[in-house]
């Protein structure tokens, strides 16, 4: 990353091409999301990229699994680590379909994550925008965010599973 200012037309192109980049990979982790749906879990796809490359991907699997920490961040970071060998994920970014639980975000401190994105807000357990800890003295790696990416199409994967949940 340079240091040499940049005019608000350079930073707008700089912004439009991290959209274009953050859309191409949530919409890979929506694809790992309608598995979780496919498969009758929460639908939550996860996947984390280094370098342009994806090096880890999950989807829930908490039910399957009999496993409360099978979250697709927690899979998608045990993949990552396996990948690159380091249980530290440096120079990374998850994208995942809802905003992270604490569990996960807890993991994402641990691992080193740089950046996080994700699509639609989890209004009853969302621990990055919904009910802030990212910004805690007592964290000692500080995570970069942002939301909605995706976040229309994110949000209606899960209002749909559960409203076909609530039919059946």
């Amino acid at each position: 990353m340079s240091n040499i200012p940049r005019t608000p037309d350079e930073e707008d192109l700089v912004d439009s091409a991290q959209r274009v980049q953050d859309a191409r990979w949530m919409q890979r982790a929506l694809d790992c999301a309608r598995q979780a749906c496919l498969a009758g879990e929460v639908p939550v796809g996860a996947v984390i990229v280094r370098h342009g490359r994806i090096v880890g991907e999950g989807f829930n699997q908490s039910i399957s699994a009999h496993d409360p920490t099978a979250h697709a961040e927690i899979l998608a970071i045990r993949s990552a680590a396996k990948k690159i060998e380091n249980y530290r994920l440096p120079e990374t970014t998850l994208y995942v379909t809802i905003e992270p639980c604490i569990m996960c975000l807890g993991a994402l401190v641990h691992a080193r994550v740089e950046r996080l994105v994700f699509g639609a807000l989890e209004p009853k357990a969302g621990a990055v925008k919904t009910h802030p800890m990212t910004n805690g003295h007592f964290l000692n790696h500080k995570i970069d965010w942002s939301c909605g990416i995706l976040g229309s199409e994110c949000g209606q994967l899960m209002r749909d599973f559960f409203l076909s949940r609530r039919k059946s």
